[in-house]
């Protein structure tokens, strides 16, 4: 029984190799597919990266070969413009908003959401993924980050709570590469994925084993995955969709649904269960279902199956500076691609100028030998001692005469040839038309109006404009996995997880929190029902944001007079201050614009002002005048009592004289009827005299 055991054990592990060798085979196949067009371009954005980083990198190009053994001189003016694009990123930083989407979801959880996000961002120091990203994207063309889960403490065995994270990816235009059938700017479509990372052979051998070379088979593979110096391992997503066919099963009663029921086409008994309860077959319905499978492969094998990832989207967010589809190749490039040429001839241009100029600065004089014989050393220290004058040796003629004689000749110094001094000009040119020219609007006029200064500066905007576009749609794309992930995640009933709020104010939330709804429970906090949409938002941080709410309004309050409306303005704007030891201050604050009804108050701050309420002292004024309101109600009451009894009294005299006129029968009727009268005048007072 036991040699039985093993072999099927040994057949199930031969399975499972010749499975992961299928899917090796597969994807090499289709890497060498999606890295054979892209060669050149993901070449040219390094070229870009490496031309505006480092120093040097202007002179990678054929034209090196015609300046070796002369001066190289480099002017880096794309660096100055490359930066105040970042400068402009940064200043104007990029959120993630969550929105309720149908009936299923509230703007509670969307809120919810929101803090969830900014709270792994700060976890995990997002910025620093999104700057590279963003960075390499503007020089270069290409940047990309990854979106993982991971467990929230990884050292503790038990705790197998997750969180999720946003990590770099450096150098992403040689290591991230999507399927080619993959034609959305943010791979929304892909349905492969490879990241690629490298490690020296002594690593990869102590984590993975020998690191054989993979044969070079033109038909799997052109790119090298093992080299002599490092081996290449891989991320490799695959989106695996599976279709699904769902009966809807109906309960009708009386010509009205009733119930409804959803079963898997496969689910035959539980389909018969209903047919005999009365249920009937409404319609059918097919629903396509996606998880991600993601393997670690090397040249030669698959690595590790790493299993089905969290979320329904490949976790890999590219950023593309600009990017376009030519003769169905994906073309991307950054800030610095067309000023390349442009930067190399005026670099050229500056050498020439510098080795023309020292040449000579100033004219030599040519002398004979004779003339100078003698003399060599202080002649060829003039340029640094200096000397009031210098010597030189007469001229005989043959009779032996002296024949006094100056320098036979001049050396001129080299003239700046009148087409470079052009050409430098037309650099200088088209360099500011390219990268906009942005020193001139940066220095600060006097006598300019500010609508002007923020014309010149929106003229700026418009050239970065299509950087901040492209990477808001990386960053919807980033939220929009963030949310399928964290839909599976953040699904455990009463965990307790921080968010951070817009103003960078922490706070603790419960997650499917029971709570009581017109006598229903329901969960609070439920991130799992309910879709959601995802916008991006593009502005200054929150800090720049208050400041401008400061100025606007300090301006609106210059033009209020109502002193109500003065100290709600002033109580905000003092909110919005920043500065040391205004905590306190900022607390009586606030309690005062809640109790002015200016800001809505927190759970806790309305439970206290509750509670504060129900515990005052009752005002003595207040009580005078409810105590004057009681008496004039009951005064009014015996009132109204008074008025029904004399009515009633008068009803009864009434029918008592109507028998004594039956009885008379001959007196004087009308005589006796105002005598009733005015005796019913006597009696009933009048309702619209005040009480006594």
């Amino acid at each position: 029984m036991q040699s039985t055991d093993d072999d099927s054990h040994e057949e199930a592990e031969a399975q499972e190799d010749d499975g992961l060798a299928e899917v090796h085979e597969e994807a090499l196949i289709e890497f060498n597919r999606a890295w054979s067009p892209q060669q050149e371009v993901r070449l040219q954005c390094l070229e870009d990266r490496r031309f505006v980083s480092i120093p040097g990198a202007q002179w990678e190009s054929d034209l090196s070969d015609q300046f070796a053994n002369r001066p190289r001189f480099e002017v880096n003016k794309v660096h100055m413009s490359v930066m105040r694009i970042f400068n402009e990123y940064r200043n104007n930083r990029i959120s993630v908003d969550f929105r309720a989407k149908d009936n299923g979801a509230t703007e509670d959880v969307a809120d919810t959401m929101d803090g969830l996000y900014r709270a792994d961002e700060q976890e995990c120091n997002a910025q620093e993924a999104y700057d590279n990203a963003f960075d390499e994207g503007v020089s270069g063309g290409m940047g990309a980050w990854r979106v993982r889960a991971c467990y929230e403490d990884e050292e503790d065995e038990d705790d197998e709570r997750q969180r999720i994270s946003m990590e770099p990816i450096y150098d992403a235009d040689t290591s991230v590469y999507f399927d080619a059938d993959a034609k959305r700017q943010d791979k929304r479509d892909a349905t492969r994925c490879w990241v690629l990372s490298s490690m020296s052979l002594s690593a990869f051998e102590a984590e993975w084993g020998p690191a054989t070379s993979f044969p070079k088979d033109d038909s799997l593979t052109y790119f090298d995955w093992f080299t002599p110096d490092v081996a290449y391992i891989a991320e490799y997503y695959k989106v695996e969709e599976e279709t699904k066919t769902y009966n809807v099963w109906k309960l009708v009663v009386a010509g009205e649904d009733v119930d409804e029921k959803k079963l898997l086409s496969s689910e035959k008994e539980e389909a018969a269960k209903l047919k005999a309860q009365g249920f009937i077959l409404a319609r059918k319905k097919k629903v396509k279902t996606k998880r991600i499978h993601k393997y670690l492969m090397a040249g030669d094998r698959i690595l590790e199956d790493c299993g089905y990832i969290a979320g329904k989207c490949i976790p890999i967010i590219p950023f593309y500076g600009k990017r376009a589809f030519v003769d169905n190749v994906e073309r991307i490039q950054g800030h610095v691609r067309l000023t390349t040429d442009l930067m190399r001839l005026y670099n050229m241009l500056i050498s020439l100028l510098a080795e023309i100029s020292v040449y000579s600065p100033i004219e030599k004089p040519i002398f004979t030998p004779e003339q100078i014989q003698g003399h060599e050393l202080a002649w060829s220290r003039d340029s640094i001692d200096r000397p009031a004058y210098q010597l030189v040796n007469p001229i005989t003629n043959v009779d032996g005469s002296v024949v006094p004689a100056g320098p036979i000749g001049y050396v001129k110094p080299p003239q700046i040839p009148q087409a470079l001094v052009a050409l430098m000009q037309l650099c200088n040119v088209d360099m500011q038309e390219l990268l906009g020219g942005q020193g001139q609007a940066e220095e600060v006029v006097s006598n300019i109006s500010a609508k002007a200064v923020e014309l010149i500066q929106t003229r700026l905007d418009m050239q970065t404009f299509i950087y901040m576009d492209n990477f808001s749609k990386a960053m919807k794309r980033c939220g929009e996995v963030w949310k399928g992930m964290a839909q599976e995640l953040y699904d455990e009933e009463g965990r307790k997880m921080k968010t951070v709020g817009v103003d960078g104010a922490e706070d603790e939330i419960e997650l499917m929190k029971p709570v009581m709804d017109k006598d229903v429970v329901k969960k609070e906090n439920d991130l799992t029902t309910g879709r959601f949409d995802v916008v991006t938002d593009v502005g200054p941080s929150f800090v720049t944001r208050r400041d401008g709410t400061v100025r606007a309004l300090s301006g609106v309050l210059q033009y209020t007079q109502d002193p109500q409306e003065r100290a709600a303005i002033t109580g905000v704007i003092f909110q919005n201050l920043d500065g040391e030891g205004l905590t306190d201050l900022k607390e009586w604050n606030r309690k005062r614009l809640i109790n002015m009804g200016v800001i809505k108050p927190t759970e806790e701050e309305q439970a206290a002002l509750t509670e504060a309420a129900a515990n005052a002292p009752p005002d003595p004024q207040a009580q005078f005048l409810a105590a004057e309101s009681k008496k004039s109600d009951a005064l009014a009451g015996k009132a109204t009592a008074d008025t029904t009894v004399a009515l009633a009294n008068a009803e009864k005299i009434a029918a008592e004289t109507q028998e004594i006129l039956k009885k008379i029968g001959a007196l004087d009727v009308d005589t006796l009827i105002k005598l009733v009268d005015a005796h019913k005048a006597d009696i009933a007072p009048d309702p619209t005299a005040p009480a006594a």
